[in-house]
Parts: structure tokens; sequence; C-alpha cells
């Protein structure tokens, strides 16, 4: 009845802000998501999604299905690829909008509060490819909105609800982890602890748990791949950063010129008497946030709680305004971030000449914060990782075709990662080239397919590591590009004939998570 009476009292009126800033980020994303190429991931991604399952090497199933989806329903451009992250990050907007209404806000706070999301750089940039993190951030904001309700209005049956949010969205990220250790944190530390006495929040934790079970039958069965995985991208791949290194990053990540209302926001649920009721989301933000600074973890780790954060510091915003008789400082609050916004947005979004993003970059002084022991080229990793690949496969296919036929019908190729692999296999459906294998995260697990190293394409690496496996070893091309990371440029092609012991023992040593 209380959810009834809830959903009877909003008017119109207390959509409109939601929808019409929803739309508006639709409407960015859509203008700006067939720019440059398809990103290595999304090449992956479609890999994975021609082979459908509960889990992968990096990733549950989610994200491979939603690809799959799509491809089915919209077909193969970049536009179509990237319209469900589009709806994503719109549907991210909206739920701000609600979560502002719900912490007391009116329209102005609403205004805010979605503006802040669209123009914060993380949300421009996750929201206009696919991958798991739009998403991610819609299962935290709605998550979210379900724990305003549920402390609002003590209607403990949403708690059953949210299990099963949470545990779809598991599927999607393993990142909700940390959501539930925030959650649990916030509900300790606060009054609203006595949720942890209800039948119901534990009927909401099986509820999750039960919805996430396929998955984790799947890390069970595979000898618990995703571990493995961490492990390795946490010691070899990723940056570790300092704890001053984390925090200046989610500068560049949220927008500097949304810092305000991100601390006028921890301000709201930790202090102000109008959200003693969401204290939980006060600490429920520190947890978190502690918990990434001494884990050294990647700055956009915590960007799904933004929006949740945003709206609080607009309600208080708004309500500071009202209380000090500050209407002056609504326009200028808007038009400072709207500028900012317009100032920062060509750094993740791919709207402009790539020579002129190069030039405008270094003009700023500004770039996203890297987070991968890699090199860098003219572009930062997020776009560069846009670039090449089908040049690559136009490169591979001279090798392939300048073999005479009889090699041909045998050949394999062998790529070092699983970009290059979705790469080959995306691309190369139109030059009818031979699948790609490769020892990278799931690409391992599907294993050599039905070669025997009789003759293949091996695409980078050093030749004398070649020469020791196979009898023949030819560099027969060269794969060159300035925008691509420095890591995937001159990349020798070679032709490897006769492997000296078979793919089948070859394969354990060609693996590598990470």
């Amino acid at each position: 009845m209380q959810n009834e009476s809830w959903l009877k009292s909003v008017s119109k009126n207390d959509f409109f802000v939601p929808i019409v800033f929803a739309l508006l980020k639709l409407n960015v994303h859509l203008l700006a998501n067939g720019g440059y190429g398809f990103f290595r991931d999304e090449l992956y991604y479609i890999a994975c999604g021609e082979k459908l399952d509960f889990g992968y090497v990096d990733h549950p199933p989610v994200v491979a299905l939603v690809t799959k989806l799509s491809r089915l329903l919209f077909g193969d451009s970049l536009f179509s690829l990237r319209l469900f992250p589009a709806l994503a990050g719109a549907a991210v907007v909206f739920l701000t909008g609600l979560i502002v209404r719900e912490l007391g806000g009116k329209k102005f706070a609403q205004v805010l509060g979605c503006l802040a999301v669209i123009i914060s750089p993380v949300f421009l940039a996750t929201g206009n490819f696919m991958s798991m993190n739009p998403f991610d951030h819609l299962f935290w904001s709605l998550s979210a909105l379900l724990m305003i309700r549920i402390l609002k209005t003590e209607n403990t049956k949403l708690w059953l609800v949210l299990g099963v949010v949470l545990g779809i969205g598991l599927h999607n990220k393993h990142s909700v982890f940390f959501f539930g250790f925030g959650l649990l944190a916030g509900l300790v530390l606060t009054t609203a602890r006595k949720h942890l006495f209800t039948l119901e929040l534990w009927l909401g934790v099986i509820t999750a748990f039960i919805i996430f079970l396929p998955h984790l039958i799947w890390q069970f069965v595979h000898g618990f791949p995703s571990i493995e995985f961490i492990r390795n991208a946490s010691l070899y791949k990723n940056i570790s950063l300092s704890p001053l290194e984390f925090l200046m990053g989610q500068l560049v990540e949220i927008h500097v010129f949304l810092f305000f209302i991100l601390l006028f926001g921890l301000i709201f649920f930790l202090f102000l008497k109008p959200a003693k009721p969401y204290r939980a989301f006060g600490w429920m933000y520190i947890a978190i946030f502690g918990l990434f600074l001494l884990t050294s973890a990647k700055t956009y780790y915590i960007a799904p709680i933004y929006p949740l954060m945003f709206a609080g510091g607009s309600v208080a915003l708004e309500r500071g305004i009202k209380k000090w008789d500050l209407r002056w400082l609504k326009p200028a609050i808007l038009a400072f971030l709207c500028g900012g916004g317009l100032l920062s947005a060509p750094l993740v979004l791919p709207v402009l000449p790539v020579q002129t993003v190069i030039k405008y970059t270094e003009f700023l002084g500004l770039s996203v914060p890297r987070s991968e022991n890699h090199a860098m080229g003219q572009l930062p990793q997020h776009y560069a990782d846009m670039f090449g690949w089908e040049e690559l496969t136009r490169s591979v296919n001279d090798v392939f075709k300048a073999l005479p036929p009889e090699d041909r019908d045998k050949c394999g190729i062998f790529a070092q990662n699983y970009g290059e692999a979705g790469a080959l296999d995306f691309f190369g459906r139109e030059y009818c080239l031979p699948a790609a294998i490769s020892g990278h995260n799931n690409y391992w697990l599907w294993g050599p397919r039905h070669y025997t190293g009789e003759i293949m394409i091996v695409i980078g690496g050093d030749r004398t590591d070649y020469e020791e496996i196979f009898e023949s070893v030819e560099q027969a091309g060269l794969f060159r590009h300035d925008y691509v990371m420095p890591y995937e440029n001159n990349l020798p092609l070679f032709v490897c004939r006769d492997l000296k012991v078979s793919i089948e023992e070859l394969w354990p040593r060609v693996k590598h998570y990470d």
C-alpha cells in the first residue's frame, strides 16, 4: 500500500526535470557515439557474445549477453552497439533526479544533480561505448533509490527487490560487492542497523545469492579464473596509486568543477538534520572510498556512488540558497557547470578530429588518469584503443592471402591479446580470415580451436622465442599506425611453420590472465 500511495503522489511535474535531462544525456551520446572506431574491449565483448556462458575470465555474463542482443536487434555499427550504454547512461540521470526528489529536493536540486551527472567526465566516457560500466552505474543508482525508500518508509519488503537488483548487478560486474560492503558499513555505523535484524533483509541477501549462483558455479568449475585475473592485473598491469594520486584522480574523473557538490553531498548525509534517516550513505561513501584508497584501486572504481553523492549535494545547496536568500547563485552555478562541462567534454567524447584532440589535451594540460602500466602514445589510452583494428586486420589479410592456397586451408592466426584477436574475428569476416586464437583471458579458455600448429600467422612478439618452438619462422609483414598504443605499434607479422610440440602441449604455456 505504501508503494501504491507513493506512485499516486508523483505528478507529471515530478518527472519533468529527470526526463528532460535524461533525454539530453541520451542525445549527447547519440550524437557522439559513432566517433573514431571500435574500442578494444567492445571487440572482445562481441567475441564473448558469440560464445554465451555464465561467466568469463575477466567479467560476468551480462555485458556479453547485452552485446549479443544489441547486434541481433540493431546490427554491427558503432551507433548500434553503443545504443544500450547510452540508454543506461540516460537512465542514471533519470534515477538521479528521482533520488534528489526522495531526499527532499525541488526543481533546482533536480536540475543540479542531473546536470552534474551529465557533465562528469567518467559518466560521459562510460556512456559512450559498450562495457560493464554504464550498466554498473545503473544498478548502483537503482539500488541507492531503493535503499532511500527503505530508510524513508520502513517498507522492509523492498529488501527483496533490492536483492534482485543486486543479484542481477553482480552478473554484470563484481564491483556490486563494494556496494554491499559500503551499505553494511553504513548500516552498522548508524541507527539504520536495526534493519540487520529484519527477516526481509536476509531474504534479500539470499535472493541475491541465488541469482548470482550460476556465475559462482561457473567460477568453481573453471578454477575461479577471475581471482587469478584480478591478482595478475594488480601485480603486473595496473598502476599502483598513492593516496594523493587516487584523490587527485577523483577530481579529474568527476570533474574538478563538481568537487564542491560532492563535498556538500558528504556534509548533507553526515551532518544535516533533514538527512538524518540517510546517515548510512555518508558512512557508505567513506567506507568505499577508504577501501579503494588503501588498495590502490583504479580511480574510476568509485564512480557508481557519485550520482547519489551529487543528489545529496544538490539538495544541500538548494536548501542553503533558500535559507540565505542567495537566488542569484542558481544561474551562476548552472552556468559555471555548463562551461566546465563543455571545456572537458572533448577529453572523453570523440567529437573532435584526432589531431585537434591531441593539441587540445596539450593546451589544457589535462587527461583522463592512467590506470595501467603502459607507455603512452599521442592519444590517451581510451582513445588510442579505438584505432588501428581494421588496419591490423588488413595487414594480417595481406600476409594470409600471400600464402599458397594449400597453406591457407590449414593456417591459424595467433594474437597476443583479446583486442587483436577480437578485431581479427570481427573484421576478418570480410576477408574470410580463419578464426583467431590467443592466450589472453577468455581466448585461452576457448582453446586452440582445430589448429595443429602446422602453419600459423603470429602477431607481434619476439622472433627468437618463436624459433624455439617452430621449425621455420619468417617475418612477412609489419603493422604500423600513428594513433594506437605503443605496444600495439610496429608489430611484426610472422609466418611460423611446423610446431615442434603439439599445440595441446604448448597451450598451457601461452596462458596469461590480466
